[in-house]
């Protein structure tokens, strides 16, 4: 029985060495982006239309097309959530058939055209894909921005409170200045201790910190799509000389296969004149 302990320690490092690490690595990168990027968001955009409602704009149709374009980002991110979900198995299915070792278990290796095209458009369409997350890494940070101003302003009031120099009620936050709710909205702004309760609420608190770790699991997102697509770029480009060494290997099979008819055929006719 002891024959067959060296023969499994074999297989075992085969197997392990057929594992793409590097297109394992990034497709856990990228789920985890995506989870941080569209859990967190989701969470944090309900947390915000629950502020601007109690806060800022107590009129409901003032903040209706807000609220609308906030349900249908959240309907978005159950869209990324599922797509990416796919792609990352997709990418990382593509990365076990492109390992080295997979081709030492399974036998010879052959590239077709139909391959490398396919995995041509994985890296066009991975570098398009990571430049639309660029734009939404912009994008989630808007809002990190703005829960930032207002706490900055709050830590400005607590200061001022502590210090007993200045009363706080003149230092106010306007939301109206985004833009993200109309000039017409009421109150559309809070001051002084109101604003320090605000930030006081457990809305504010999450949705702050929520919005941060989205913009990072935003940022992670990129790092893996770029990581991707170092990896796709690499493995095309190993297709491509490997379909260039196997027509070599072809055309020489064939000469070989020609000289050897050349000389059964001299073999023959010598027989012949013997």
């Amino acid at each position: 029985m002891l024959w067959h302990v060296p023969c499994c320690f074999e297989c075992c490092i085969k197997c392990l060495g057929g594992v793409p690490y590097a297109s394992l690595v990034a497709t856990i990168l990228c789920f985890s982006g995506v989870a941080l990027f569209c859990g967190c968001g989701h969470v944090a955009l309900t947390g915000t239309v629950s502020i601007l409602e109690q806060h800022f704009s107590t009129t409901a149709s003032d903040h209706a097309l807000l609220s609308e374009v906030i349900q249908l980002m959240q309907y978005v991110i159950y869209g990324i959530a599922s797509f990416f979900f796919l792609y990352g198995i997709i990418l990382l299915a593509e990365g076990f058939y492109t390992t080295s070792a997979v081709k030492e278990l399974h036998g010879e290796f052959k590239t077709t055209a139909c391959g490398r095209c396919i995995s041509g458009m994985f890296v066009f369409l991975t570098y398009v894909l990571g430049v639309a997350w660029l734009g939404v890494f912009g994008f989630s940070a808007v809002p990190v921005f703005m829960f930032y101003n207002i706490w900055s302003t709050c830590e400005v009031i607590k200061s001022l409170q502590t210090n007993m120099t200045v009363p706080g009620d003149q230092i106010c936050v306007d939301i109206r200045q985004y833009g993200i709710i109309p000039w017409n909205a009421v109150p559309g702004k809070a001051c002084g201790p109101i604003l320090e309760n605000i930030c006081n609420t457990n809305e504010f608190y999450m949705s702050y910190h929520l919005f941060i770790v989205a913009c990072a699991g935003a940022g992670a997102t990129v790092i893996a799509l770029i990581h991707f697509l170092m990896i796709l770029s690499s493995n095309w480009a190993y297709l491509k000389d490997a379909s260039k060494m196997q027509a070599y290997q072809d055309i020489k099979a064939k000469e070989e296969q020609e000289l050897q008819d050349i000389q059964s055929r001299s073999k023959e006719q010598l027989n012949s004149y013997t």
